[in-house]
C-alpha cells in the first residue's frame, strides 16, 4: 500500500510537473507571438526560440518557413547563401560554433571574443578604414543542426540571422545555408558607399562561404596571390 506521506509527494510532484508545462506553454506562446508581431527575421527567430519551448525542437515544418509564408521579411536588407560541403555535419558545426574561428576565412571579421555559452563581442572592418562592433545573444542552438542568433540593443549594426547544417542529397557532404537581415548604419546611403567600396555583406558572405567551404574541405585558404592560410 501506498503511504500517505508517499501520496502527498507525488501529487507535489505532478503538481510542480503540470506547472512547469503550463509556465514553458505561456512563455513559449508569448515568444512567437511577440516574433511574429516584429515582422522581421529577427521575429521570426524569436518565434522559433518560443516554438522550441511550445514544442520542444519536434517541429515537421519549421516555424520559420511558416512565419515567411505567412508574413513575409521585407525589413531592412535580407541576405542568403547556401553552399555544399563534402564535410559531415558535425565538423563543420563544431567548427563554426566556436566563433572565435570566425575571423580564419570572414575577410572583414577582425576579432571574435566569446563571453559565455550564449553572449559574444564582434569586430569586423568598415568602409574608409572605419570599423563597427555589436554583442550577439545566441537564440537557439540546435547541435549539428542549427544556430540563429540576434544582436543586444546598442549594437552599431543590428543584425539578426541563423546557419543551417543539412546533409546534402546523394551523400555529397553538407548543404551549409546562411541568412541574415541587417539595418546598415546611416540606412541606405550607408549602404550604397559600402557597396560602392567592396565592403557590402551580400558581397561578403558568399565569399566568406566559399573560404569555408575551401578551409573545411582542404584545411587552408588560397589567396588569388597563389598564398594561403592555414587552419
Amino acid at each position: 500500500m501506498t503511504s500517505a506521506s508517499e501520496g502527498k509527494s507525488n501529487t507535489n510532484q505532478n503538481e510542480a510537473g503540470e506547472i512547469e508545462r503550463w509556465a514553458s506553454l505561456i512563455s513559449g506562446s508569448a515568444m512567437i507571438l511577440m516574433g511574429l508581431k516584429q515582422r522581421s527575421l529577427r521575429g521570426v527567430l524569436t518565434a522559433v526560440a518560443g516554438g522550441g519551448l511550445v514544442y520542444q525542437g519536434a517541429m515537421k515544418k519549421s516555424i520559420i518557413q511558416q512565419a515567411q509564408e505567412t508574413i513575409g521579411i521585407s525589413k531592412d536588407i535580407k541576405v542568403e547563401k547556401t553552399v555544399t560541403i563534402n564535410e559531415p555535419a558535425d565538423r563543420l558545426y563544431r567548427y563554426w560554433r566556436n566563433f572565435e574561428n570566425l575571423p580564419q576565412f570572414m575577410q572583414h571579421l577582425k576579432y571574435v571574443k566569446v563571453y559565455d555559452n550564449r553572449r559574444s563581442h564582434w569586430v569586423t572592418s568598415a568602409p574608409l578604414g572605419t570599423s563597427v562592433e555589436w554583442d550577439t545573444e545566441i537564440l537557439e542552438d540546435r547541435e549539428n543542426e542549427f544556430i540563429s542568433w540576434t544582436s543586444v540593443e546598442g549594437a552599431d549594426v543590428e543584425n539578426s540571422g541563423f546557419i543551417r547544417f543539412k546533409k546534402a542529397p546523394e551523400n555529397r557532404g553538407t548543404e551549409v545555408k546562411v541568412v541574415i537581415e541587417y539595418s546598415p548604419p546611416g540606412g541606405a546611403l550607408a549602404a550604397f558607399f559600402a557597396k560602392l567600396f567592396g565592403e557590402e555583406p551580400k558581397q561578403q558572405i558568399g565569399a566568406d562561404l566559399h573560404r569555408f567551404k575551401m578551409l573545411m574541405e582542404t584545411g587552408e585558404i588560397a589567396t588569388t596571390e597563389g598564398q594561403s592560410h592555414g587552419s
